[in-house]
C-alpha cells in the first residue's frame, strides 16, 4: 500500500531524503575537512623536522669521515659505539648513566623490576656519589611492593620517591633523575 496510485492529472508526493544519507554526507565532509587541516598543519611542521634531521645527518657524516678507520676495506678495526648516553661521567654533559638495577620486589617476591636511570649533575659529575645513589636506589626497590608501583600513578610516585632520595643523598648536586627503562616481570 506504500505505492498508491495517483490520478493522472496530479503529481506524486516527493519522498523526503533519508536521515541516514544526510548523516553519511556530513561525516564525509567532516573527514575531508579534518584531513585537509592535518595536511596543512603537517606541512607547516614538516620542514622544521626535516631540516633538523638533515643537520644531524650532516654532523654524523662529518664525524664518520673525520674518524680514521683501522683495518682493511671492510673496516675490521672499527669499534662500534653505544648509541645514547655514555656510561662514564663526562664533564661536557654532566650526565652519568648508571648500570641497570635489577631487584626482586618486596611483595610478591617472585616479581622482578629492572630499572635504568641516568643522573644529571649540577656541574661536574661525581662517580663515587653516583655509585652510592645506585646502591641506594637498589635498596629502596627491594622495599617496594607491586601494588605501590602499578599503573601511571604508581610510576609517578616511584619517580617522585627516587628523586627525593637522590636529592637527600646528593645534597642538591644531582638536578634530575632520568628514567631510561622500567620493566616489571
Amino acid at each position: 500500500m506504500a505505492d498508491e496510485l495517483v490520478p493522472v492529472g496530479e503529481e506524486a508526493p516527493k519522498k523526503k531524503k533519508s536521515g541516514l544519507v544526510m548523516t553519511i554526507v556530513g561525516v564525509l565532509v567532516l573527514t575531508l575537512v579534518g584531513a585537509g587541516g592535518g595536511w596543512f598543519v603537517g606541512g607547516m611542521l614538516a620542514p622544521s623536522v626535516s631540516e633538523a634531521q638533515a643537520e644531524k645527518d650532516k654532523a654524523a657524516a662529518a664525524e664518520h669521515a673525520a674518524a680514521p678507520t683501522a683495518g682493511g676495506e671492510h673496516g675490521g678495526g672499527e669499534k662500534k659505539e653505544d648509541a645514547g648516553l655514555p656510561r662514564v661521567a663526562t664533564a661536557a654533559n654532566g650526565t652519568v648513566l648508571l648500570e641497570p638495577i635489577m631487584a626482586n620486589l618486596a611483595y610478591p617476591t617472585e616479581s622482578w623490576v629492572r630499572l635504568e636511570v641516568a643522573l644529571m649533575f649540577n656541574g661536574a659529575p661525581d662517580a663515587p656519589l653516583a655509585e652510592t645513589i645506585h646502591q641506594d636506589i637498589l635498596a629502596y626497590l627491594k622495599t617496594v611492593s607491586l601494588q605501590q608501583i602499578q599503573g601511571p600513578r604508581g610510576f609517578q610516585y616511584l619517580r617522585e620517591d627516587l628523586q627525593e632520595r637522590v636529592d637527600l643523598r646528593s645534597q642538591g648536586r644531582v638536578s634530575k633523575v632520568l628514567f631510561r627503562t622500567f620493566v616489571i616481570e
